[in-house]
């Protein structure tokens, strides 16, 4: 699917060998504050989600694609649109990258950039939006170099290790439609 290929990475639907990678990003606490994970992922639970992955995204109204790098199968990320609402045409995105070792190397913009653009141009969605930590510099720069903007933020949203967090609510209002 060429709309879901960019210059050095694609976006692909999962798959059943994605299981391991799937384990251990979900399993990986480091990454549980931008998940709201609390509790581990156990490999069945993670093997019933992949035989429902399929599911098209107005019946499961979410959609996780995996994130490789051109010419090559494993993934390297995950990104995904949730809470896909067809009514008001509008979902969330978020984006997580393993490793350090893939960070900063631009695949995380690439991925994005595609999934902007499926969004809009697909599933004709109005507009997108990324629930962003108020510490998460990273995220933050990312997200508005597309054009999100911060509308709001959610004071003490976020219990952390004991502490609450505020968290940016960035929004990108599709204006071709």
């Amino acid at each position: 699917m060429i709309t879901l290929k960019g210059k050095n990475i694609y976006i692909r639907a999962l798959e059943p060998n994605d299981l391991e990678f799937i384990y251990t990003m979900e399993n990986d606490e480091n990454i549980w504050e931008v998940s709201n994970t609390q509790t581990p992922y156990s490999r069945f639970l993670i093997r019933q989600y992949l035989e429902n992955a399929q599911q098209d995204i107005y019946e499961a109204k979410q959609l996780r694609l995996a994130i490789c790098q051109n010419d090559d199968f494993p993934a390297i990320g995950l990104i995904d649109l949730f809470e896909f609402d067809p009514k008001n045409n509008r979902a969330g995105i978020g984006i997580v990258i393993q490793g350090l070792s893939h960070r900063n190397q631009k695949v995380g913009t690439e991925a994005l950039e595609l999934l902007i653009n499926y969004s809009f141009q697909h599933l004709n969605l109005h507009q997108l939006y990324a629930n962003i930590g108020e510490e998460n510099s990273a995220s933050k720069a990312l997200f508005t170099k597309f054009g999100f903007k911060c509308v709001g933020i959610k004071k003490d949203w976020n219990l952390t290790h004991g502490e609450y967090k505020d968290e940016g609510m960035y929004q990108l209002i599709n204006q071709q439609l």
